[in-house]
């Protein structure tokens, strides 16, 4: 639930008061019997980290397909050790 903060116009007093949304909001001082009213104040919320503007959103859809589609690719040196057969072996007897 929210908190809202009035202040008196009569005598100056704040008050914080936790309500909710459907709740009518305070009209009378409980120190002088004054008129209340709400003051508003900075949030204090700090959004950190990637994806809360709009410079973090995804591109367009072909630059999220390069980006997404990383399929390996094959190298020469292991296409050909796979697919060539191996060469004789040559052995020298000393005899």
């Amino acid at each position: 639930m929210p908190t809202y903060e009035y202040e008196c116009t009569k005598c100056g007093q704040r008050s914080e008061v936790v309500q909710k949304f459907t709740d009518a909001a305070l009209t009378t001082c409980d120190e002088c019997g004054g008129d209340l009213r709400k003051v508003y104040s900075a949030v204090g919320v700090v959004f950190k980290g990637s994806g809360f503007y709009k410079t973090d959103s995804r591109g367009t859809s072909s630059a999220a397909s390069t980006s997404t589609s990383k399929t390996p690719e094959a190298t020469p040196a292991a296409t050909a050790s796979a697919t060539s057969t191996p060469a004789p072996s040559t052995t020298t007897s000393d005899s």
